[in-house]
């Protein structure tokens, strides 16, 4: 009971300076990253986590899943149709090439990889986090069309790259593939238990709450339990299953709008609440566990695949993903850049250690914590001094012809409350 005190102690801390953080040039995943190197056996020792610990891994499991279903319960398809074409690059183009890319930078700098653990790391690595960034998509002086392509990129990615991690995970592990039809039979077999269990969970939300509201049978904070709970339920439903509970949970999400035909942003706000909670701690346990490990086992070819991967790995994919587009130069470059690697890349590590099958060397699990960390204090703190200049030129230019001056109804960030 120390640990949760400790941590539940750090994010009370955070949570009394909140405004005053974020007036400074840091970020609350800074210092929940920082807390947790500091409270780590390889700092103070105050914190008692193991690695392989259960508790550690469904907090990362849970949290992902609560956050997967309420970013997937904000997509609004019939608001995005003005203006999908920007998303839909970076997600259908963008999403793979990074995927491509970064399993070529891994496999010629980390020559211990097989081709399998070199398109996990770059799989784990795909999906960015706004959260991150916050400061750019909830910057008013950057275009609405810019920032609502980073924060769909953002809310849709991690769900999309869950497949990949899966399937690149079995391979990595050592699956035998004399016979392909029967591994790709499972993995479909676990995507599509995923799939059928999200929508089912999702179809039963939807009727309870629509019933319960015609007859007056429960209240708001009913609705906000019923969501967190079948958000769970999707998950877990499709773990026990054994198909794939985070597809389970995206797909719950989205298929809960659609279904009731109304936002449900009020309704999944409990949920949503409960993954941020669960996503500070995990960056505490991160800090904790990982950061010092990944250190002593930094070498050069680690940190030329750790840079490489959120340079390049990042935006040459965006650009290709971008060509065509009519986005003038600078704001693809400020695309490229805002692709900080967050919670989902994190969740997906924690989880890759626990994978006792999984026999691979040092340099793998580096790069990713590296990556991370990085990430974490670049992008945090780049974000409010970037978008400030770019929102600066931007308001500089003739823009009548200008793609990016088009207007557009950006949707709430995480953690963001609806009027």
């Amino acid at each position: 009971m120390i640990d949760v005190a400790l941590i539940a102690g750090v994010l009370a801390l955070v949570a009394a300076f909140r405004h005053r953080i974020s007036t400074l040039p840091v970020t609350s995943p800074m210092i929940f990253v920082a807390a947790g190197v500091l409270l780590g056996a390889d700092g103070l020792g105050w914190l008692s986590l193991e690695l392989e610990s259960e508790s550690v891994a469904l907090l990362a499991e849970f949290t992902l899943a609560l956050l997967l279903f309420s970013d997937a319960s904000r997509i609004d398809v019939r608001r995005l149709r003005a203006s999908a074409e920007i998303p839909t690059r970076l997600l259908l183009i963008g999403l793979p090439l990074t995927v491509a890319v970064g399993t070529l930078i891994a496999a010629l700098l980390l020559t211990d990889l097989s081709w399998a653990e070199a398109a996990l790391v770059a799989a784990i690595l795909a999906p960015t986090d706004a959260a991150l960034g916050e400061a750019v998509v909830t910057n008013t002086a950057v275009p609405a069309r810019i920032r609502q392509a980073l924060n769909v990129e953002s809310g849709l990615n991690d769900g999309l790259v869950v497949p990949a991690v899966a399937v690149f995970t079995s391979l990595a592990a050592g699956i035998e593939l004399d016979d392909p039809g029967v591994f790709v039979g499972e993995a479909l077999t676990d995507i599509g238990l995923g799939l059928l269990i999200g929508a089912a969970t999702a179809f039963a939300i939807a009727k309870i709450a629509t019933t319960a509201m015609d007859h007056r049978w429960s209240d708001a904070e009913g609705y906000r339990l019923l969501s967190l709970g079948g958000a769970m339920l999707g998950f877990a439903g499709a773990d026990a299953a054994g198909g794939n509970g985070f597809i389970a949970a995206f797909v719950c999400g989205f298929l809960v709008r659609v279904f009731m035909g109304q936002p449900v942003d009020e309704q999944t706000e409990l949920a949503e609440d409960a993954g941020q909670i669960g996503a500070a701690a995990t960056f505490i346990v991160f800090g904790a566990l990982l950061v010092w490990p990944a250190l002593e086992e930094l070498t050069v070819p680690v940190a030329l695949c750790a840079v490489g991967t959120l340079t390049i790995g990042r935006m040459l994919p965006v650009w290709m993903a971008l060509l065509g587009s009519g986005l003038r130069i600078r704001t693809v470059a400020f695309i490229g850049w805002f692709g900080p690697r967050g919670l989902a890349s994190m969740v997906f590590g924690l989880l890759l250690f626990q994978e006792e099958s999984l026999e691979s060397p040092d340099d793998l699990f580096s790069v990713i914590v590296l990556v991370i960390v990085a990430s974490v204090v670049l992008h945090g703190a780049t974000a409010a001094p970037m978008s400030d200049r770019y929102g600066a030129w931007f308001h500089e230019q003739e823009r009548h012809d200008m793609l990016e001056a088009i207007p557009v109804e950006a949707p709430m960030v995480r953690g963001e409350r609806p009027d």
